[in-house]
């Protein structure tokens, strides 16, 4: 920044360098930089920070597809009380999905992003996008992009709709309903999966990646084929293409919170929710059962993602978080990122959980740099107040 960078909020004892590095990152962004980072460790809060002009702790930001990582929490809760069954076929709770070749698909593989359906021929409508039921009633008769469960490849816009009506089938109600009702209102988390109308005067709207020459000249050089799995991934192939950037400044989106990508929240209600998770808090246990958190987080799909083009990793419904981080992150690390430069997740070995939000979006894509020294910092704290 070419302005002094103030830094607002709290680090409890022994994560002063987490502040200081939070500083040293926002010292040298744009002048318009602006973003939170919040952390817990065995549920209790350590890390509350934020920075940019017009910011507050409280301020909402979308948080693209770290969405998923809520979505996936409540299929989580589902499979730990037995009503979802991980190895049951996908049909078994939706029938029509056996359509085109997908007959044998179980949830298991659904959640690892194997089920090769990442979107349809002919794309969808920004109103289509906003609606989870639409969006799986489509998907129900498209043939899949490969043979399912030989492959994996990012469902980026859609996974959400896809293991969500796997959820409304069997409960007769919606990933955003008991995401509410199990998760966000008993914690007082501010991470929401449809926004309420009173909550708008605090989202900050996203603001477009503006990549340097260099930056530029990378993702023009970036394959741009109108048909590649990309494309239909990112429903870039339409009639009516998506802008990504763009996606959750429509209020549609936000109202509606549709399970993959239409998520606004704060870094305290990401890292809240992963502290809800894995640790105790407030006095209440664990959402999450030691047993539920290792199956979860066990690494389901990883090698060349068909999508993304590159080595990713998932473990169900959430990303292999330690594979990024793999130096110190513990394995079976659960979380997601968002394409703003989000990224959230809960390590059940270190019992961090850590929410990061940014109003820009941040070059290339997906978790930001930044998190590399934010999420080290982090660590280098939790480890040395053990």
């Amino acid at each position: 920044m070419t302005q002094e960078t103030t830094v607002h909020g709290t680090v409890a004892e022994g994560f002063e360098a987490v502040r200081e590095e939070f500083a040293a990152f926002a010292a040298g962004e744009r002048d318009d930089y602006e973003g939170q980072l919040c952390v817990y460790v065995h549920g209790r809060p350590v890390v509350d920070l934020w920075t940019g002009e017009g910011a507050a702790g409280d301020s909402l930001y979308a948080v693209h597809s770290a969405t998923k990582g809520a979505a996936h929490l409540v299929t989580a809760l589902l499979v730990q009380d037995g009503t979802l069954e991980l190895d049951r076929k996908v049909t078994y709770y939706w029938p029509e999905f056996a359509a085109e070749g997908k007959g044998a698909l179980t949830l298991r593989d659904l959640l690892a992003h194997r089920a090769g359906l990442i979107g349809t021929d002919t794309g969808f409508t920004p109103a289509e996008l906003a609606d989870d039921r639409v969006i799986a009633e489509r998907l129900a008769d498209q043939r899949p992009f490969w043979r399912p469960g030989t492959a994996f490849g990012y469902h980026a816009l859609v996974i959400g709709a896809l293991t969500g009506e796997v959820v409304r089938r069997a409960t007769g109600r919606t990933v955003q309903e008991l995401y509410e009702e199990r998760i966000r209102a008993p914690y007082g988390l501010e991470l929401y999966l449809g926004l309420p109308a009173a909550h708008e005067p605090r989202f900050r709207s996203a603001r477009p990646m503006l990549p340097t020459p260099a930056q530029q000249a990378l993702l023009d050089g970036l394959p741009a084929g109108p048909h590649t799995l990309a494309a239909v991934a990112f429903n870039r192939h339409g009639t009516q293409p998506t802008d990504l950037e763009g996606l959750a400044n429509e209020r549609l989106i936000r109202a509606r919170g549709p399970a993959s990508v239409g998520g606004v929240g704060s870094a305290r209600g990401l890292a809240g929710m992963y502290a809800a998770a894995i640790s105790e808090v407030d006095g209440k246990a664990p959402l999450l059962k030691e047993d539920t958190v290792a199956e979860f987080g066990q690494i389901h799909s990883v090698g060349h993602d068909l999508v993304a083009r590159r080595h990713t990793s998932f473990g169900l419904g959430f990303q292999a978080t330690a594979d990024t981080w793999h130096s110190f992150l513990g394995a079976g690390t659960i979380g997601h990122s968002g394409a703003n430069g989000v990224q959230s997740f809960a390590d059940p070995r270190s019992r961090i959980a850590y929410g990061y939000t940014r109003r820009r979006f941040a070059f290339p894509g997906g978790a930001a740099p930044e998190n590399d020294r934010l999420v080290a910092a982090v660590h280098r704290a939790a480890l040395a107040a053990r």
